[in-house]
């Protein structure tokens, strides 16, 4: 398929949407998928050719960490956040691959309590096996970012005090046990979150959370994301962003 670059890409002149924050994409798996019931599976070839479109677009893909922190320096002009959700072992063996080959960097949220196992909280969906804590490790060692996506990738809106600091601030400390690197980014897992989430995860030390849609909740603590799925073309990507400059 031949892509013509567009003219211009809504937001591209200063790197950041309307509103508070630049334009963050969210995955979850990269890998070939005949029975994907919740659309969290983007095939191979269709990730590569993404992640084309953006280059094509003057845009470099970067993990959440440090396009937040080029955006509070000014300097975020060109950049899209890449952030993947769940910790897949496909992260790995699919997605560092391609972000090598274009230049790009990304953030990778982990469930620190299931490490090395599967995810078992997608009842209809195939088992997919998560990293083990050698491949956080690898993926730390290459320069990515891991953040937290949990200790059981439970819902967070509604947990009581004591759960939510083992969820939020337990899943950082094993996190910073096992890399022996501040983690600074956590994501609500199914994008569930209330005041109370918000502010468990602030409480906790760290920089930023990443949210889907956070609603009144929307800040430095609960970054909205678009959704990027297997389905998604350069018209689709184009009018995700301009839909996202218009709503925030």
């Amino acid at each position: 398929m031949r892509f013509i670059r567009p003219r211009s890409i809504p937001g591209q002149a200063t790197g950041t949407m309307a509103g508070h924050f630049p334009w963050t994409l969210m995955y979850h798996s990269v890998a070939i998928a005949r029975d994907d019931p919740y659309m969290i599976t983007v095939s191979p070839a269709r990730f590569r050719r993404q992640l084309r479109w953006l280059s094509s677009w003057g845009l470099r893909g970067v993990a959440v960490e440090t396009l937040l922190r080029c955006h509070r320096e000014g300097t975020a002009r060109g950049l899209v956040g890449l952030s993947f959700d769940d910790g897949y072992r496909d992260f790995t063996e699919e997605v560092m691959p391609a972000l090598v080959e274009y230049g790009f960097t990304a953030t990778v949220y982990v469930v620190a309590g299931r490490l090395g196992g599967y995810n078992d909280w997608d009842q209809l969906g195939p088992r997919k096996p998560l990293m083990t804590a050698l491949q956080v490790r690898e993926v730390v060692a290459a320069g990515l970012e891991i953040g937290s996506h949990g200790l059981t990738h439970q819902r967070l809106a509604g947990l009581g005090a004591r759960d939510l600091a083992a969820q939020v601030a337990g899943s950082r400390r094993a996190l910073e046990d096992l890399t022996g690197q501040e983690v600074a980014g956590f994501c609500y897992p199914y994008g569930s979150l209330d005041a109370a989430a918000v502010a468990a995860v602030a409480g906790a030390g760290y920089s930023y959370g990443c949210a889907v849609s956070p609603g009144a909740h929307g800040g430095r603590y609960a970054i909205p994301r678009a959704y990027i799925g297997d389905r998604d073309g350069p018209l689709r990507m184009i009018a995700k962003l301009a839909r996202d400059r218009w709503q925030r």
